[in-house]
């Protein structure tokens, strides 16, 4: 395959990937459904300084997301598309300007590798187009990066303030770890060079304050005027120091958390990054690779020792990997290709294993949800799966290596994007929309027993806050359901219940 039509192919397989499956599925719950919701009570209140979650205030992201999903909303309609467009518009970028920037300070072979990498790998297509704001985030990290390591290359002051810009916008995105990133790894990387005078002449340049002032400091200051102390307290407190210190929300792991998350998250690419650990010696030698390195060691180890641990924090070290897997790579795998079969073949039986252990299972909800799985993981589901199987080990036969390559990275990410989302999407979010829509047809106040944002964003109102009694719509898992003893249902499915109570 040709590098020309490679390009081609990996433009519309991120088409595909980020686009295509946008407006098919509800949204997933917790955080995209938190994330609309908010959005959706922000146009409907005209507050757009802060945000509220269920008319609570909610301080778990600053303003730019909500800012870009509510004129989203005003050009698509408030619907799942426009929810997760600016996020796939995002991903997007990311991978074009991880493309520029690999070809720039590598060669075109490595860049398309890199990229296709990128908008293959599971964790990133989880991501990429989500509706919250990590998408986002990770794109101004990575430009940020870029642009910095691109000054300290070429000494253009042009490449520094561009960092700076970026930097602001990913503050107003997800707040002070769009700083510490940067400016952390490459204190690091300078510090090893011994390069501190230049360090701090760059962190200092007032130019590029100037324009992080600018960006940033217009909503901050708007929403402690409008917040005051709530805002230190919610924002700065508890949704960043706290989260390092403690375990917040019930989001703890072990030390190895994010070695699982890595293995999984990369596939169908897992076995090149376990390459890169037989070329140590080599990354000290050149500062491009040992940029990148100190880049994804930091993040690594500074989330490894957070008390709280998501599966996306990982992400923001991604951008760098795919490059040193790209770069390190010499030859196609078979032994790689060979795990990815085994574990599609286990995701394609998924439910059978379920069902295999199911009566171990205490939660209620998740053994009522095994018991259907099958409804939806269903025929058509296991036909995508083996014809996915046996287009990647066909694909094995052929002598082009980026053919190899590309055919198991398209068709493994068609897969999850299409057949395993849609099918998990049909068990746990569908019944949801479809009890929110009944909801929302009646005008009924619910009063909702578990913390399911997407609920209110479909149904289109607050979920009341009262004693439950006598005539009270409520919604729920079948599990807070069960501690009524009369009720009339109005909506039964998959675990989900909208009843009312007798």
């Amino acid at each position: 395959m040709n590098y020309k039509f490679f390009k081609i192919a990996l433009v519309i397989l991120a088409l595909i990937n980020f686009f295509l499956p946008i407006g098919l599925f509800p949204l997933f719950d917790y955080d995209e459904g938190a994330f609309s919701e908010a959005t959706r009570e922000m146009l409907s209140s005209g507050d757009y300084i802060t945000t509220y979650l269920n008319g609570n205030l909610r301080f778990d992201k600053p303003i730019l997301i909500y800012w870009l999903q509510a004129l989203s909303t005003k050009i698509f309609g408030l619907n799942e598309f426009a929810m997760r467009f600016p996020s796939a518009i995002a991903a997007l970028l990311w991978a074009f300007g991880l493309y520029l920037f690999s070809k720039k300070y590598f060669n075109e072979k490595i860049a398309l590798l890199a990229t296709l990498f990128m908008i293959s790998s599971l964790q990133i297509n989880m991501i990429a187009k989500a509706a919250i704001a990590d998408s986002l985030l990770n794109l101004n990290i990575a430009l940020a990066m870029f642009f910095i390591f691109s000054y300290l290359q070429e000494k253009k002051e042009k490449y520094l303030l561009l960092a700076f810009i970026f930097i602001g916008i990913g503050t107003l995105t997800k707040g002070p770890v769009a700083i510490m990133i940067p400016l952390v790894v490459t204190f690091i990387f300078m510090a090893i060079q011994k390069r501190f005078k230049e360090f701090f002449a760059m962190i200092f340049n007032l130019k590029g304050i100037a324009l992080f002032v600018l960006i940033v400091a217009p909503w901050y200051i708007a929403e402690y005027m409008a917040q005051g102390q709530k805002f230190i307290n919610g924002f700065f407190l508890k949704h960043n120091l706290s989260r390092f210190s403690s375990s917040l929300e019930g989001h703890s792991g072990k030390y190895y958390y994010f070695i699982i998350v890595i293995l999984i998250g990369l596939l169908p690419f897992t076995g090149y990054f376990t390459a890169i650990f037989s070329k140590i010696k080599a990354i000290f030698k050149d500062e491009r690779l040992l940029f990148l390195s100190i880049w994804f060691a930091f993040v690594f180890i500074f989330f490894s020792f957070s008390n709280t641990k998501l599966p996306h924090y990982i992400i923001y070290g991604y951008t760098p990997l795919f490059i040193l897997m790209a770069y390190f790579f010499k030859k196609y795998s078979t032994l790689n290709t060979i795990f990815v079969l085994i574990f599609l073949l286990f995701i394609i039986f998924l439910p059978n294993i379920a069902l295999a252990v199911q009566d171990k299972i205490h939660d209620s909800y998740v053994r009522e949800i095994i018991s259907y799985a099958k409804e939806t993981f269903n025929s058509s589901y296991q036909l995508f799966g083996i014809l996915t199987l046996i287009t990647i080990a066909l694909s094995m036969l052929l002598k082009d290596t980026l053919a190899k390559l590309f055919i198991l990275g398209a068709s493994f990410s068609i897969f999850f994007n299409f057949a395993f989302t849609n099918a998990y999407a049909k068990l746990t979010q569908v019944p949801i929309k479809e009890a929110a829509l009944i909801a929302k047809a009646k005008n009924l106040n619910v009063i909702m027993r578990n913390n399911i944002p997407p609920f209110l964003f479909y149904s289109q109102k607050i979920s009341k806050k009262a004693p439950i009694k006598k005539g009270e719509y409520v919604f729920g898992r079948c599990k807070s359901i069960n501690d009524y003893k009369e009720y009339e249902i109005l909506y039964k499915k998959y675990g989900i219940y909208l009843i009312k109570i007798k």
